[in-house]
């Protein structure tokens, strides 16, 4: 292992660790919320600082340990990608869910009653 690369080994690993445990502890409500907006914050802010000064991406690559700015930009692209895919997941899995539940309710309240006369074999809305 190269001794100029551990920083950045570490940042990673930390990272991915990070994500990990966003996906076995999902977040709801306001925290979760202000924790995605302030992330998509600070990712903005970083896009438009590497834009306005691209030796600036070099630099903090070399600090860190790796070879170029556009490594390191692609490392970020990575964390960036795989935090939203992280994210989208736990959010369509809410979804799922919710609609399950929803689905179930409807069932439950337009189920036959022994009241109504029908069998749960007739057609409840005939054409």
């Amino acid at each position: 292992m190269d001794a100029n690369q551990i920083l950045i080994k570490v940042v990673l690993i930390t990272v991915f660790a990070v994500l990990g445990l966003v996906i076995l502890l999902p977040r709801r409500g306001a925290r979760g919320m202000a924790i995605r907006r302030l992330t998509l914050l600070l990712v903005m802010v970083s896009a438009v600082i590497a834009v306005i000064f691209p030796n600036l991406t070099n630099a903090v690559a070399s600090v860190l340990g790796v070879g170029r700015g556009t490594d390191l930009l692609l490392y970020g692209l990575i964390v960036v990608f795989l935090g939203f895919a992280v994210t989208s997941s736990a959010h369509n899995r809410r979804l799922d869910r919710q609609i399950t539940d929803l689905a179930r309710q409807i069932a439950l309240t337009e189920a036959p009653t022994a009241q109504d006369g029908r069998t749960p074999t007739e057609d409840v809305n005939p054409a």
